[in-house]
């Protein structure tokens, strides 16, 4: 039985761990974890509608109560100075989630999580007999952080491949980059390398010791930049990596508030990141096939509800428009979109929901790709995450909502929990990333109220009218060139565009797979993380 299939694993390492039993399905709408909801237990207020289908009030799905609507509107960036986790408010879901895992004072990668990490020590694969054995040690090192006590949350503790598979998947990672530096840049350009959500630093030492023993001219030309959002991991890495490396820099601050822009070539990376990016969820009327972005509300007591409103936030219209634009059809069934009488008569039916089921919609993904377009212009992109999770929410993309609990971890069947005390982290679709990604950098370049003249491009003058580089790039999946850079050769060939991995298929590339095989033959850097893949 394979062990890393899913970041479940992150809070107990065990696949074979028993759960506790999800929420079902008809759990009220409105919970808190903190206490059994008041307004279900208090006969003097209205009651919630029997009718479980459309979760509304109202025949659209977007009327809120009086007291919804004259609750005041919140942000995270607004939220990110509460110090208590907040009531009498509303905001959009990525906001709520955002507040949730990365408010400074009380979100759940601020306070509760610690790293897993194999105490300095790496396994020694090859005397190891078989998987079972591998997870048996790895079992022995979870224990040695000690049992949950008996009371509130127990240690949110989670692995990541680079941990368990130390030093060889970063060096795995280190050998994709400098292949690629050292085929276009070297010696002429430096070897910059940023990387978002470093977590303890393992990655970057991992990377850095790999380029100081094997490539050590291309070492004396990296500068590598790490943009953490925690303030305590960031101590960590500098305290970490300045033992060994005087190369690194450690930047504080979200990658979403960052305003530098990198002209030189640069090496991007996310490693298991973007799966804790929060997501707006829509939902869509199946009369009219409007949009409705989904507004978390809580009351005064500190419930918890999901009203829908029309949609108007820019980030979720902009998502919408892409979308479109890519082809890529929203989760309704295709008769029902292309016919107004077959919608009529469906949600005329009795018993037919309004509304179709939620959509968990990567807004906060779309501006991470926006942020390198802008501030990164000559990247290259290395991401990894999971494409695919066991025991999620319900609703089309939805994330996982679990913590850990007396030794145990519990999933959750819905979104609105206390916040800080879960993991939210959501699967991502990597084919339809890849085309949103590659969509985002074909944009032209624009300065913010910058006047466009005739003599401003976005691409070399050399493709300027040229029909034939957009044949040649199409058969080629290449890229257009940034302006002013050509290839070696003169011509404006551009980037090679960007591909989709499987987990096995980019170790099988570039790991040295001798060094993770066990007696018996299997190679767990190969057989785990099957639901992972790669973006590159």
């Amino acid at each position: 039985m394979t062990l890393l299939g899913a970041r479940t694993s992150r809070c107990l390492l065990h696949a074979r761990h028993r759960s506790l039993p999800r929420l079902p399905a008809d759990t009220p709408r409105h919970f808190s974890t903190s206490r059994v909801c008041l307004r279900h237990r208090t006969k003097d207020l209205p009651p919630e509608p029997k009718d479980k289908w459309n979760y509304n009030r109202s025949a659209l799905g977007a009327e809120a109560t009086p007291a919804q609507v004259a609750l005041r509107q919140v942000d995270s960036n607004v939220l990110e100075h509460e110090t208590t986790p907040p009531t009498g408010v509303k905001m959009l879901a990525r906001d709520f989630i955002e507040d949730s895992l990365y408010n400074p004072h009380y979100g759940y990668f601020s306070k509760q999580v610690n790293i897993f990490s194999t105490q300095g020590t790496s396994f020694d694969f090859s005397k190891l007999r078989d998987s079972t054995e591998f997870q048996e040690e790895t079992a022995k090192r979870y224990a040695a952080y000690g049992a949950d006590k008996y009371h509130g949350p127990g240690k949110q503790l989670w692995h990541t491949p680079t941990e368990l598979f130390k030093p060889y998947y970063g060096q795995a990672l280190a050998q994709c980059l400098v292949s690629e530096y050292l085929l276009k840049y070297f010696p002429y350009e430096d070897f910059v390398i940023y990387e978002i959500g470093a977590g303890n630093g393992s990655l970057a030492e991992s990377i850095l010791d790999y380029l100081k023993e094997f490539h050590p001219d291309v070492y004396e030309q990296t500068r590598y930049n790490i943009i953490e959002i925690s303030g305590n991991l960031a101590k960590l890495q500098k305290k970490r990596l300045a033992r060994h490396h005087g190369n690194v820099k450690v930047h504080h601050e979200s990658i979403f508030h960052w305003k530098t822009r990198e002209a030189a070539p640069c090496f991007f990376l996310a490693m298991e990141v973007i799966d804790n990016f929060a997501h707006d969820v829509i939902r869509y009327d199946l009369l009219t096939l409007k949009p409705y972005q989904g507004v978390v509300t809580i009351d005064d007591a500190g419930d918890f509800d999901m009203i829908w409103t029309p949609v108007t936030d820019p980030l979720i219209a902009s998502f919408l428009k892409i979308r479109d634009r890519l082809g890529h059809s929203p989760p309704i069934n295709t008769l029902l979109q292309r016919s107004d009488t077959l919608r009529k008569l469906y949600t005329s039916l009795p018993f037919a929901p309004n509304l179709s089921v939620e959509e968990y919609i990567p807004t906060r993904l779309l501006s991470l790709l926006k942020s390198l377009r802008t501030h990164f212009p000559r990247h290259r992109l290395l991401l990894s995450d999971f494409s695919s999770l066991p025991e999620t929410i319900s609703g089309v993309n939805a994330p996982v909502v679990q913590t850990r609990f007396r030794n145990q971890t519990v999933p959750c069947s819905t979104l609105l929990v206390k916040q800080g005390y879960f993991d939210i982290f959501f699967p991502t679709n990597f084919e339809r990333l890849r085309d949103m990604y590659e969509y985002i950098l074909s944009q032209p370049h624009t300065k913010a109220g910058a006047p466009m003249s005739p003599l401003m491009t976005s691409s070399s003058p050399l493709s300027m009218g040229a029909g034939f580089f957009d044949s040649f790039q199409s058969k080629s999946g290449r890229r257009y060139p940034e302006d002013g850079v050509s290839s070696a050769s003169g011509l404006p060939v551009g980037e090679r565009k960007s591909s989709v991995f499987t987990h096995e298929e980019f170790m099988q590339t570039y790991a040295d797979l001798s060094k993770t095989t066990l007696r018996n033959g299997e190679n767990p850097l190969l057989d785990f993380y099957k639901n992972v893949k790669f973006l590159f």
